[in-house]
């Protein structure tokens, strides 16, 4: 049998808010009210959900994993019952959209902005993160569709690449660069593998598994140690190291384009074949998009194909 659904709703406001006085004065409830709510709900799922101390509340991890499941449903439900009276022929309400750090912040801003001067009824939560993330979240309900990079579907998406509708959009060449400082003084202009691997390199990843891949795609030999000088979390501060002269790095052909036509950023390609990275717009397959959905999603497949950057 399912919990009260009012007494959830009393728990997720708790929770959230972290305090039993807080929660009744958003919900109009008086303290005494909402703790015995909350002792109702604790009985009928037979575990504690919060230690109390003094004046505060400790979520126990019983209460952790109930917020993760009723999060969603209050969330979603509060931003779609407002919506119920809206025509149904005109896109409109909440799109939660997950994309990769660089590509989001790239392009998101500008295709959600031109979007809404048509349809300013729809509004947008954008997550940023790695894709195994974005991935995880899609599988939980949190997220309505992603946008991720990768090199293979096999590799990226658990084994289970049959789950999802994937919808290529953009191919982007991923390339090893330096300075122009460096390249020259510290490189001496060479790109043979032995020189290559005695560099000092910035990544932006906990592991270097993009570095790793381009040496296997161009000497089809493994690396188990780079000289990493720096790991940043942030792109733009990996670039940012590499302008300095800092090292090598990997990046987006496209992100630096411009520097690599007024030479000031040198790409390595020590073969003519590029190490691609895959752009594809991905969703649950058994999911029924809706009205919204497909028109973003048709809108967004449309300003992408004419980033001609992409393509360099």
């Amino acid at each position: 049998m399912l919990p009260d659904l009012n007494r959830l709703k009393v728990f997720y406001h708790v929770y959230s808010l972290q305090s039993m006085n807080m929660a009744a004065k958003n919900l109009y409830l008086t303290q005494p009210g909402v703790s015995q709510h909350i002792k109702k709900l604790e009985v009928e799922i037979k575990t504690p959900l919060f230690i109390r101390r003094h004046k505060k509340i400790i979520p126990t991890r019983a209460a952790d994993q109930l917020f993760d499941m009723v999060k969603p449903f209050i969330e979603t439900l509060g931003s779609e019952i407002k919506n119920i009276s809206k025509p149904m022929d005109q896109p409109y309400g909440l799109l939660r959209i997950g994309a990769p750090l660089e590509f989001g912040k790239t392009y998101f801003p500008a295709i959600c902005h031109t979007f809404r001067k048509k349809y300013n009824q729809v509004t947008f939560k954008i997550r940023l993160e790695e894709p195994d993330q974005l991935l995880d979240m899609l599988n939980k309900g949190l997220l309505d569709f992603v946008v991720i990079d990768y090199f293979s579907a096999k590799d990226q998406f658990f084994g289970r690449p049959e789950l999802y509708q994937i919808d290529p959009l953009a191919e982007e060449a991923f390339v090893l660069v330096s300075s122009k400082e460096y390249f020259e003084k510290k490189m001496k202009k060479t790109v043979s593998f032995e020189t290559l691997v005695s560099m000092d390199f910035i990544t932006d990843e906990h592991e270097p598994v993009i570095l790793k891949h381009w040496f296997w795609h161009y000497f089809k030999k493994s690396i188990p140690r780079f000289n990493i000088i720096m790991a940043i979390e942030s792109h733009q501060a990996l670039l940012n190291c590499v302008r300095l002269g800092m090292g090598l790095a990997i990046t987006a052909h496209h992100l630096v384009w411009n520097e690599i036509e007024t030479g000031k950023i040198i790409p390595i390609f020590p073969t003519k074949e590029k190490v691609i990275n895959k752009i594809s717009l991905v969703q649950l397959r058994d999911k029924k998009p809706t009205l919204t959905e497909k028109k973003f999603q048709s809108f967004f497949k449309k300003q992408i194909k004419t980033k001609e950057s992409l393509k360099k």
